[in-house]
Order: C-alpha cells, then structure tokens, then sequence
C-alpha cells in the first residue's frame, strides 16, 4: 500500500480507527528514537529555535503544573 493509498484512506476511518492508527504512529516513532533515529532537519530547528527562546527568557513559560491546572480548571463543569 503506497503512502497516498494511506492518507486517502485516513478519511474513511472512524474515530476510535483513527486513534489506533495515531497510536500505533507514535508507538513506531517511539521506537526510531530509541534505537538511534534522532529528529529531522525540520524538527531538530523548531527543537533549537525553542531552547533558543527558552534561554533568553527562561521564566516566559508555565510549569507542567500551571498547564494542567488550567486544563482542568476548563473541564471542570
């Protein structure tokens, strides 16, 4: 099965399909990272561009905590 046979096919999936076939991705990108598969040229410049932005201004951003306090706090009826 070619990859655009894929991506056409994504479509036709339900959600609980497609969550599998989003699950099983990143079980498989999982498994590159942990045999030697580093990031791509893309990735590895969005990932030097953040450490960049974090550096000139550590404090910018939001512990995990804060995050999911007020991911919470919206699902909270």
């Amino acid at each position: 099965m070619s990859k655009s046979e894929i991506l056409a096919g994504l479509s036709k999936l339900n959600a609980e399909e497609r969550t599998e076939v989003f699950e099983r991705l990143c079980e498989l990108q999982e498994e590159d990272l942990l045999h030697g598969v580093g990031p791509t040229g893309e990735e590895k410049k969005l990932l030097d561009e953040a450490l960049a932005d974090y550096e000139k201004n550590p404090d910018a951003g939001s512990s995990w905590q804060e995050v999911k306090a007020r991911i919470q706090a919206k699902l909270r009826p």
